[in-house]
């Protein structure tokens, strides 16, 4: 079984971070005062450093991706043949191969199956093994024995005998596993609970977006509902666990995760469950008024007897566990917390930078030229300061932005299939608990399903929903993941999920939606994304002040106090958003540092020759990868371009 953190998850990995919230223009005057003063798996011992020390390359990679390696040439046309015919066989192996990893990789749970296929029958699935994917020691010991199974399977294809695609999923794979080999061991310090993206915070949505096809589907649903307690119990067994193993978190975080627990004790007979349940009864055809009558009472009493229960079941248990964990600091307060730090590092960007040290110091460099581009460009500009508190978008409304940055990405990006979309907002009672805005993926078989939450709580109101929305849909996730699932052929290859480059692109087109839109001027765009990046980038970077370098909250305090005045409540807020979610703003923050450097390269190298949209055309038809696969196709990439 391969980790969840590499498998399409609808919406955990696709999420806007919430960052602290102060003002952009007492941040950019702090900047300026300041200044004028004055972003792979790397067990692979091949990685290498390129540029700023960020270039990797394997073995296999180090030669031109696009060509098939050398390999002993047959001397008669007899011989060429037994060859072609060998190679043809041993494709034909490799490609059921993964047909077959994609089909227990996907089926493993009834959750990820629904939402990822809309017909399992389409690929020979009949069902799932599990409602939802067990979270227990014994699950993990099966995954590690599966583990070693498909690396050895892996190992035994020959590359040279392999089509470039294959060469590409196979590297990929083996990238992916040398991470994972990081944590083995390190079991027990997973978190399956965290207060904004922990799995008791996104179920409920997903669950409510359960798309009924079929009448079967409801009584799938039913099924989840009636088997959530069970699921519930099952990680609080395994968060005991960790308080055996002194591997438990803080009092602190502890109140939490149950402070976001609470938001579901829905009220009876009155919640956003019972009301998405009736409209999506509503959508399917052929239901008698009977059935629907029948279907709505039986969902609302599994609700009181299941679904409320199931939170109540973690609220308790997890007070239970109250004063059992020790460590008020961040990962590395745990005895091998560091040493899971870094595996979290490299799971959640990919990145190619060979150590978590190196990745950190181009991090701060990336920062800094941020800050320094908003000096230089107040200072060229000081009326700027005024107008980054009153700009407004050409646009404002949220069907109005979609469809502006649909526009508005014509030229620089490859065109996309039509397809449709739903912007929804998120329940009151779950305001405070989700990220400010998210997109849950379409189904791997039928595109047209996608939707973006926007979170309209008052402690949102600072986002800028015009570059949100670029985020998560046009040229964001929506885009990305419309553009691939259409335009690749390989079901397991529009399975994987790379945090680093999903939230590294939506993070970087985020940045270019800031120059987008000719209602503002030039200047005030490329002002808003740099102190955007640097923003992202001080939190980024304190996620491993505070994780790997084990930082206390007064460091952060005065860490803060370089660039602004910090309130308490800030510093509280920070502190814990790193140890609660440990790697959270490395994906976004790396991911896009990793892409924006890449394209830099490329400016560099091609000058006038350069093609924004051939660049972006290159990173949407490799997919989602890590970077350390990434980057040797990139480098053939560019040599390709440079050709007449």
């Amino acid at each position: 079984m391969l980790h969840s953190n590499y498998l399409h998850n609808i919406v955990f990995a696709h999420a806007k971070p919430n960052r602290s919230k102060h003002r952009a223009a007492a941040l950019l005057l702090a900047f300026l005062l300041i200044l004028t003063q004055l972003v792979g798996c790397q067990s692979q011992e091949s990685a290498q450093s390129e540029n700023s020390g960020n270039k990797s390359s394997t073995t296999e990679s180090a030669q031109s991706p696009g060509a098939i390696p050398s390999a002993e040439s047959p001397q008669t046309a007899a011989g060429y043949e037994q060859y072609e015919e060998q190679q043809l066989v041993h494709q034909r192996e490799f490609d059921e191969e993964m047909d077959e990893l994609f089909r227990s990789e996907i089926s493993a749970s009834l959750i990820n199956l629904h939402f990822l296929l809309k017909d399992p029958s389409s690929r020979g699935i009949s069902g799932a093994e599990n409602l939802y994917e067990p979270i227990t020691l014994d699950a993990v010991d099966e995954s590690l024995t599966q583990r070693a199974e498909l690396s050895a399977r892996l190992e035994s294809f020959d590359p040279a005998q392999l089509r470039e695609n294959q060469r590409l999923t196979r590297l990929i794979l083996q990238s992916m596993l040398n991470t994972e080999t990081l944590a083995d061991g390190l079991e027990l310090y997973a978190q399956p609970l965290e207060p904004a993206i922990g799995i008791q915070s996104q179920l409920p949505i997903l669950l409510s977006e359960y798309i009924f096809y079929q009448k079967s589907d409801i009584d799938d649903y039913l099924s989840l509902i009636a088997g959530l307690d069970e699921y519930y119990q099952q990680i609080l067994a395994f968060e005991q666990q960790k308080a055996e193993a002194g591997l438990m978190m803080s009092d602190t975080s502890i109140d939490h995760v149950i402070e976001s627990c609470e938001a579901y004790l829905l009220v009876p007979g009155d919640n956003f469950l019972i009301d998405t349940f009736a409209e999506r009864l509503e959508t399917l055809p052929g239901l008698t008024m009977e059935e629907t009558n029948a279907y709505i009472e039986q969902h609302a009493a599994l609700l009181e007897s299941d679904f409320v229960p199931a939170y109540q079941l973690l609220i308790d248990g997890m007070r239970a566990l109250k004063g059992s964990g020790c460590n008020e600091l961040g990962q590395s307060g745990f005895p091998r917390g560091k040493e899971y730090y870094r595996y979290l590092v490299y799971a959640a960007t990919g990145t190619s930078y060979s150590s978590v040290e190196k990745l950190l110091a181009d991090m701060e460099d990336t920062v800094a030229d941020c800050l320094r581009e908003t000096s230089a460009l107040l200072r060229a500009n000081p009326e700027l300061l005024q107008e980054i508190d009153n700009y407004r978008h050409s646009v404002t409304e949220p069907t109005d932005i979609m469809e502006a940055l649909k526009k508005f990405s014509q030229n620089e990006f490859p065109s996309l299939p039509a397809c449709n979309y739903a912007l929804k907002n998120v329940p009151a009672a779950l305001e405070h608990s989700l990220s400010p805005a998210f997109y849950l993926i379409s189904p791997l078989d039928d595109y047209q399903n996608n939707v973006i939450y926007i979170n309209q709580s008052s402690r949102y109101d600072s986002y800028d929903l015009f570059s949100t929305l670029a985020h998560e849909g046009y040229p964001g996730h929506l885009y990305q993941n419309v553009y691939f699932h259409t335009s690749c052929d390989s079901d397991l290859r529009r399975l994987l999920s790379f945090t680093g480059y999903a939230e590294g692109w939506a993070t970087y087109v985020e940045q270019l939606s800031y120059t987008m839109d000719p209602a503002l001027r030039p200047e005030l765009g490329r002002l808003l994304a740099a102190n955007a990046m640097a923003t992202l980038g001080i939190h980024a970077c304190l996620d491993i002040y505070v994780n790997y370098l084990g930082w206390t909250k007064e460091q952060v305090s005065d860490y803060l106090a370089h660039y602004f005045e910090p309130s308490d409540t800030l510093v509280d807020d920070m502190f814990y958003a790193m140890v609660d979610t440990p790697s959270n703003y490395l994906s976004y923050f790396v991911g896009c540092m990793e892409i924006q450097d890449m394209r830099r390269t490329a400016e560099k190298t091609l000058g006038d020759r350069f093609s924004a949209l051939e660049f972006h055309t290159f990173l949407l038809d490799m997919g989602s990868a890590p970077f350390d696969v990434i980057r040797p196709y990139f480098n053939t990439w560019l040599i390709s371009q440079q050709m007449p």
